[in-house]
Parts: structure tokens; sequence; C-alpha cells
């Protein structure tokens, strides 16, 4: 390996260091919390070095959400689609819980810490946006086949995700202590996204001959 290719590899884990400190501490203590300096003293460098790969705070966040959501969104991406709409849409949302309980961390810097949002930049279309058409298309898809009532795609879609959204924030941050009859997560996931279609669907007897 070469000086150059060694020199960008260094640059490299340097700057991956730094985000994986940024986002856990954005995290566990809040987006106006957390100064470069603090995210420095963590992996015990000068906070020099964090500019001389990032600007400042919000260019930090905005690579951050570009990871993440672009993480998301293959994720999704790569879900099987079945034919039967309902079973895709159902697929996307037990795709995007496995996603939340699996990465909780890049989870809850996505969707629970205030205060980062107003500093993205905007493009044409974000990879969350991108991630939030694939349900959309998948409510669309439902809607048009018959299977899912009529009603506003967009409304549907978001109802989906907050449904999940609720499942994933319960199972990566209650602590057992203050939840001791809980399902396990995966029977949760299952229950909160079936009954959620259920809600949607045209004909309630469709429920019982798809067996849900």
């Amino acid at each position: 390996m070469g000086v150059i290719e060694r020199r960008e590899r260094e640059r490299e884990e340097v700057r991956r260091k730094i985000l994986t400190a940024a986002r856990d501490l954005f995290a566990s203590e809040g987006y106006d919390r957390v100064t470069m300096r603090r995210i420095a003293d963590a992996i015990e460098y000068s906070a020099t070095t964090i500019y001389n790969h990032f600007e400042d705070k919000d260019d930090l966040v905005q690579a951050l959400c570009q990871e993440d959501f672009d993480r998301l969104f293959h994720h999704l991406q790569q879900t099987p689609s079945p034919a039967d709409p309902v079973e895709a849409v159902r697929q996307l949302g037990l795709a995007y819980a496995r996603f939340g309980t699996s990465y909780p961390n890049q989870y809850r810097f996505m969707f629970m810490t205030p205060g980062k949002l107003e500093y993205l930049k905007e493009d044409d279309v974000s990879p969350g946006e991108q991630a939030f058409g694939l349900l959309r298309a998948a409510v669309t898809a439902a809607i048009e086949g018959g299977y899912f009532r009529p009603g506003d795609v967009d409304t549907m879609a978001q109802v989906l995700w907050a449904s999940m959204h609720g499942a994933i924030a319960l199972i990566i941050n209650l602590q057992p202590q203050h939840w001791p009859h809980a399902p396990a997560a995966p029977d949760l996931v299952e229950q909160v996204i079936d009954a959620t279609i259920r809600g949607f669907l045209a004909e309630p007897a469709a429920a019982r001959r798809r067996g849900r």
C-alpha cells in the first residue's frame, strides 16, 4: 500500500470514529448538549482534528443523517416483495422494525433526537423520503388492488410508520424493570403491524382468510 492510500485509509478511520462517537453522544445526551469539543474528548482527539473533517456541527449532523438514512433505505430496498400487496406492506414493516432494533443508536439519532432536523440541508430527494416512498408505494398498490380500503395514501403510510415506531421505541428504550411482562420483541412487532394492517383492510373477513 502506497503512502497516499495509507493516509486516505487513516483519514477515513478517523472520520468513522468521529461519526460513531457523535451519533452515540447525540443519542444519549441530546443534540443541544453535545459540542464538537465533547466529541473530540470522547475519541481522545483535539477539536482541531474534528474540524479537519467537518466544517461545524451542522455539517457533521448532515453527514450522519445522510449515512443513516442511506442505510435504512438500502435495508428496506433489499426486502423481498411478495406478489400479495398486503404481505408486501407487512414485510416492509417488519424490515423497518429489524433495522430499528438492530441499530438502536442509529435509530435514536434518526428519529428520537430533538433539535437536529432544522439543520438538514435541502436536497431534491433525501434518503429518508426515499425510504418512506417505498412504504407509500406498497400502500398505494394495496389500495389500488382493492386490498386496503380507499384513503389518503400519505396518512395511511404514516399511520403504519407511527405504529412501528412506537413498538421500536419501547423495545430499544424501556428498561425491563419498567416492563416486567413484555412480550418477545418479534412477537410485539408482528402483532403491532398485523393489527394496523387489519384496520386498513377493505373487508374484515379478508384478515381471517389470510390467517391473521
